[in-house]
């Protein structure tokens, strides 16, 4: 169910602060800069802009397709030549935004033709939406442009559907077809189109802990140390460096069963990945992209 048009004004800030706390990111990814200090940066820009992160700034890396965030203790720093997927999301109110660019750290241009791949997924994908086009139309799209630069989109990771507070709202948007559902786009809904595009096999595996979780359900009064961090995060993802107090740490240790720990996913043969992303709406005559780039 998508927005009714007196909530969308909430809707398209939430998206402009996403799409300046990405292009934000984008500039600070540079050879030397902590993981740790991006990430806070473009979370405290969220923040400041009157939003609060839908999930952590992911900043994942080579073939790090996505789920890293930096850890309380991350030193890690950028190195020139570092495929650096910066995803963002920012939510007013549970309306939500969830927005991606590749960055080649150094300003090289070794992965241009990688990360042009990805964006034009990217484009091809949104060209295609209107209210009742097949979801196989834009995988379709998608796919074929990513391949027309001689690299693989990644089969088993997809766009979504989003609803307040639900990031992953229940439909998908696969990057190659055969894999809709026979699924149709409706007018009025709010959907999140990201190609991943590859020049690996194509696929996905979890490699370790990526420093996020998220509640599956209401922990309830019982433990009010969990209590108030769900009052805070509800079910939409978190960092661990955000609930990094004692009281909080060990709340969530013995909370266990309640959380859901997110993987990073890493490309299955070690390939390098690029991501491109924008939430875009439904319209009568095609899509809005609400995370278009500020000026665009």
């Amino acid at each position: 169910m998508g927005p009714t048009p007196e909530e969308l004004p909430r809707w398209r800030e939430a998206a402009r602060i996403a799409s300046r706390a990405r292009e934000l990111g984008v500039r600070l990814v540079v050879p030397g800069a902590r993981r740790r200090d991006v990430a806070d940066a473009v979370e405290a820009y969220v923040r400041g802009a009157g939003a609060a992160p839908a999930f952590p700034a992911n900043l994942s890396r080579n073939d790090e397709a996505a789920h890293y965030t930096p850890s309380p203790d991350d030193t890690a720093v950028f190195e020139v030549g570092d495929v650096v997927k910066v995803d963002v999301g920012a939510h007013l109110d549970g309306a939500i935004a969830d927005t991606a660019d590749t960055v080649e750290v150094g300003g090289g241009r070794r992965h241009e033709n990688l990360i042009r791949a990805a964006r034009d997924g990217l484009r091809a994908g949104i060209a295609r939406v209107r209210p009742g086009v097949p979801v196989e139309e834009l995988s379709r799209a998608i796919a074929e442009a990513i391949r027309a630069r001689g690299l693989k989109p990644i089969v088993d990771l997809t766009g979504h559907s989003i609803e307040p507070y639900l990031l992953h709202a229940g439909k998908s948007i696969p990057n190659v077809p055969g894999r809709g559902g026979g699924e149709t786009l409706r007018e009025g809904e709010v959907v999140a189109i990201e190609p991943f595009a590859t020049n690996g096999l194509g696929s996905i595996r979890n490699g370790p802990f990526g420093n996020i979780l998220r509640f599956r359900r209401d922990p309830g009064p019982r433990d009010p140390v969990l209590e108030r961090l769900y009052g805070r995060f509800r079910t939409l993802p978190f960092a661990t460096r955000w609930a990094d107090a004692p009281d909080e740490r060990d709340a969530l240790r013995r909370a266990r069963g309640l959380l859901q720990a997110y993987p990073v996913f890493v490309e299955r043969a070690g390939g390098l990945v690029a991501q491109a992303e924008h939430t875009v709406l439904v319209g009568p005559n095609g899509a809005e992209v609400l995370t278009a780039p500020p000026g665009a």
